[in-house]
């Protein structure tokens, strides 16, 4: 065989009446409104369950309460402002952060979590 026959058949239309198949749009957007379920069930929800979660915490820190940043600096809550935090981290050293730096509420006893347990 040439290399012409071989492109011939290759790119030759079906055989057959040529019929198109029945509901081909309609399976297209049943399994794209399935891929759409996955997707929010697997992604989007469980991280609006988190971000509901962190602003709960942050919402709920008050002044005493033991505070790490994410870079990984421990603190104590000294005063609560609307949107930000004033922590002391040191005898005599208190620094202004916002809310959002805080990645995790520690209790007064309690050791700082492992970064890597996340």
């Amino acid at each position: 065989m040439s290399f012409e026959n071989l492109t011939s058949v290759a790119m030759a239309p079906p055989s057959g009446d040529g019929a198109k198949p029945q509901g081909g749009q309609f399976q297209f957007f049943g399994m794209m409104a399935i891929m759409i379920a996955i997707f929010y069930v697997v992604l989007i929800r469980p991280q609006r369950r988190r971000e509901q979660e962190r602003r709960a915490m942050l919402d709920k820190v008050s002044t005493g309460d033991r505070v790490m940043f994410g870079g990984g600096i421990l603190g104590t809550v000294a005063n609560v402002k609307e949107k930000t935090l004033v922590i002391r981290i040191a005898e005599k050293v208190k620094v202004e952060v916002s809310r959002g730096a805080v990645t995790n509420v520690i209790g007064q006893d309690d050791a700082p979590p492992d970064p890597q347990e996340r």
